[in-house]
């Protein structure tokens, strides 16, 4: 007998939503820079933050959104934001990346609110995360290391924590580096002396050169290990492609809504969370439209604007779902303050995974926390998006027929004439083509059906 450990109606992604708010990190703890002699990697701890933008070209507002989302990214990592500045330059500085005199008012704000990490709104060059650190006396993370500590937190599945592994180590490797003598130490060598057994003779290898090697190492044997998921992805795609159900991607920017819209269409029930990057590890449902017609449906990464190149190498056997299906449903956050910015920062990561030559519909979420003067200005833009809202199931029923009207259909029209005893066949037809008449007679069933050539093979011998 076997004993139920849950309630029925609790799915999988409350459960997991139950177990990430489980573990919280513990507020109060000091991590600011000391000067150790032992320090191989430094694990990202985010407390008492303060972000650091640099407004380079775009009006204000725009400037404003990118260190809102910032400040989204940093919560989603479990930090507590306590200030934000904005600094006006053409460029960022190449040595600090905000310039000399705010690296000061950055230092004077770090010290009255007493925050133990800085966090800019860019990828950082190695030397201006040393250069920072060094002035502001406290840690600095960039952009890019956020994302990236955000997705290790948030993976789940096996290939998606050697994904992220693999990006993680892409950033890490040239930005390796410690305190003190810590890593220019020299170990194996005996100075070219006489001393020390075969192959110890010499300077040596210096410590950080020894940790590059290791980070190497384990990058090629991350990218082999990613390289055969990708062939067993590469399968499940083909037997998929070769039973002729069609492939509906979702896509979309973070937390815009769509694990939210996926339970909706086809009741996955995988987690849902307020929060940017909640998940990682796509999820694959088979739904069925309203004339019959099976497909599947994909939930995909989100993007973000300025995704790390890192997170798109290594996730790209991911991303290429979106690349290999019939159709995108592109999910937009309709309450955001720049619905439009998004929508373009999607399409941009989707053109780099070669996925901007399929078929989209734009699905605006979110249409009852959204004002009435933005829904307006974004249905004179996309007159053809479909506007819904998976909190409320408002509009589902329109999205349901808007995919199903969008499936690719089936290219031979054919009639047969079905024995009675073949309700195997009427089902396959159901099931990957379109009945488009249906007459009963002595003989059987008399269907006039459109199926691709596969299944037209299959049916030639009761073609009327």
């Amino acid at each position: 007998m076997r004993t139920e450990l849950f309630e029925p109606d609790v799915t999988t992604g409350e459960l997991e939503l139950e177990e990430r708010h489980s573990l919280r990190r513990v507020a109060g703890l000091s991590t600011e820079l000391t000067d150790v002699t032992e320090v191989e990697y430094r694990q990202l701890r985010l407390e008492r933050v303060v972000l650091v933008g640099v407004w380079t070209d775009g009006t204000v507002a725009d400037a404003e959104n990118s260190l809102t989302e910032l400040a989204a990214l940093a919560e989603t990592a479990g930090s507590e934001v306590l200030e934000g500045l904005i600094q006006r330059r053409s460029k960022p500085d190449t040595a600090t990346f905000i310039g000399r005199g705010k690296v000061d008012e950055v230092r004077d704000v770090v010290i009255a609110t007493g925050a133990d990490t800085v966090i800019c709104d860019g990828e950082l060059s190695p030397s201006q995360l040393r250069n920072l650190e060094k002035e502001v006396k406290v840690k600095v993370v960039d952009r890019t290391a956020l994302i990236l500590d955000i997705f290790a937190q948030h993976a789940k599945s096996k290939e998606g924590k050697a994904q992220v592994e693999l990006a993680q180590l892409q950033y890490l490797l040239p930005r390796l580096r410690g305190w003190g003598d810590s890593l220019s130490r020299q170990g194996g060598g005996a100075g070219g002396g006489s001393g020390g057994g075969v192959g110890t003779r010499g300077p040596g290898e210096t410590k950080i050169e020894t940790d590059r090697r290791r980070i190497n190492i384990r990058i090629a044997k991350l990218r082999r290990e990613i390289k055969a998921m990708r062939t067993v992805r590469q399968t499940k795609r083909s037997r998929r492609a070769n039973s002729g159900v069609p492939a509906v991607a979702i896509a979309g920017y973070t937390n815009a809504g769509k694990s939210s819209v996926l339970n909706r269409l086809t009741s996955a029930g995988v987690l849902v969370e307020d929060a940017l990057f909640a998940t990682l590890d796509p999820t694959t449902r088979r739904t069925a439209a309203e004339d019959g017609r099976v497909f599947t449906l994909s939930d995909t990464v989100g993007f973000v604007r300025h995704l790390p190149h890192q997170i798109v190498e290594a996730f790209r056997s991911t991303l290429e779902e979106v690349a290999f299906a019939d159709l995108v449903v592109h999910v937009v956050d309709g309450s955001h303050a720049d619905p439009e910015g998004q929508v373009s920062a999607v399409r941009e990561v989707l053109m780099e995974v070669s996925a901007d030559q399929i078929p989209e519909l734009l699905v605006v979420n979110k249409v009852d926390a959204a004002d009435e003067e933005t829904l307006l200005r974004l249905k004179r833009a996309w007159p053809d998006a479909v506007f819904v809202s998976a909190h409320s199931g408002l509009g589902i029923d329109e999205l349901h027929a808007a995919i199903a009207q969008r499936l690719p259909r089936p290219a031979l029209d054919i009639r047969v004439l079905l024995p009675y005893d073949r309700g195997d066949l009427v089902a396959r037809i159901h099931r990957r083509g379109q009945v488009l008449e249906t007459r009963h007679t002595d003989e059987g069933s008399e269907l006039r059906v459109r199926v691709d050539e596969h299944l037209a093979a299959d049916l030639a011998e009761f073609r009327v």
